[in-house]
């Protein structure tokens, strides 16, 4: 008899809500405001906050706070605007924080 198993996820820390695909990761390699942090294609059920203009590492971008759907805790950012032409491949990407999501399915 064979085992189903879904595909690995991410979820949020807090209350398990499932926010990202293990196959939506771009990069590991990021710097998130407590640590290491996961870029993402895609981000699910989650809500984008106001956006703002944030001064990071890699420069002046556009960003949103990105919330957990279900206990409203903060996972990260989405960038929706970057200004120097070698971070334009971020915009629309997720920022997950590795604090603030577990594994699933692994």
């Amino acid at each position: 008899m064979t085992e189903i198993v879904g595909p690995r996820l991410y979820s949020c820390c807090n209350c398990r809500n499932q926010v990202a695909l293990h196959d939506d990761v771009i990069s590991k390699s990021f710097q998130g405001r407590n640590g290491r942090a996961f870029l993402f294609s895609h981000a699910m059920n989650v809500m984008v906050g106001p956006k703002e203009d944030r001064q990071l590492m890699t420069g002046l971008h556009t960003v949103a706070d990105v919330y957990c759907r279900d206990c409203r805790e903060v996972l990260g950012w989405k960038y929706e605007r970057a200004y120097e032409e070698t971070q334009k491949y971020k915009e629309g990407k997720f920022i997950l924080e590795k604090l603030k999501i577990v594994k699933e399915n692994w």
